[in-house]
């Protein structure tokens, strides 16, 4: 026995079942993932620097290392700079202040000298340069003086000439009662202290010293003392 047949409905507006695929955001993300990468390759060729070798990357490294050590060694260097620096400055703070204490001495002591030179005896002659007092003192052949010498009518520029000094004396046998010595040349402006040592002949013994204080070797005399040789 045949089974009972359904009966068949027409549908004018059915739809068509489609056949199921691949989403369109899947095909939209894979063409934006090919993009990014064929940029990426793109900027490593074309654009960007070349990507280093494994040996020149070390090379690079061992590089940068030797310059970080240098500026490492330079900022040391540039410590003890600075600390030498700044110990080379206090040294010239003190030096200075040193400088001015010294100075300042220096100018009481001048101040000093022309005081005690201003008490000292004039010179009875009162020629253009005054010897005003002076020391002589024998020691076996040599004799050493200190001569005082002022200028009264001082002006801007200094008087420069000469100091002639004759010594006599007792001789050895058969020699001379008096020498000259060699001129010393003097420069006074106020006053000045002439310091030196002569060399005596063989068996003299000095007993005074005249000085002369000239314009020049041989020339006028313009003071004149005699001293006495302790």
């Amino acid at each position: 026995m045949l089974g009972r047949n359904k009966p068949v409905v027409f549908d004018p507006y059915g739809r068509r079942r489609t056949r199921r695929g691949l989403p369109s955001w899947f095909w939209l993300l894979l063409i934006g993932t090919l993009a990014g990468v064929t940029g990426v390759l793109y900027l490593q060729e074309r654009v960007l620097p070349p990507r280093l070798s494994q040996d020149d990357s070390a090379a690079l490294r061992s590089r940068f290392d030797e310059a970080d050590a240098e500026r490492l060694r330079l900022r040391s260097e540039l410590a003890d700079t600075k600390q030498r620096l700044d110990a080379a400055l206090a040294d010239k703070t003190r030096l200075t202040a040193e400088l001015a204490a010294n100075r300042s001495t220096t100018d009481d002591l001048k101040a000093d000298v022309a005081s005690l030179v201003a008490t000292l005896p004039p010179d009875p002659r009162d020629n253009g340069v005054e010897v005003r007092a002076g020391r002589f003192s024998a020691s076996g052949s040599t004799l050493d003086y200190d001569v005082v010498l002022t200028r009264e009518r001082s002006a801007a520029k200094p008087f420069t000439g000469v100091m002639q000094l004759v010594v006599a004396g007792d001789p050895a046998r058969g020699g001379s009662s008096s020498f000259s010595a060699k001129p010393v040349p003097v420069s006074i402006r106020g006053h000045e202290i002439v310091r030196g040592r002569i060399e005596l002949p063989d068996g003299f013994k000095p007993r005074q010293t005249t000085v002369q204080v000239l314009d020049r070797e041989a020339g006028k005399s313009l003071g004149m003392r005699v001293l006495l040789v302790k």
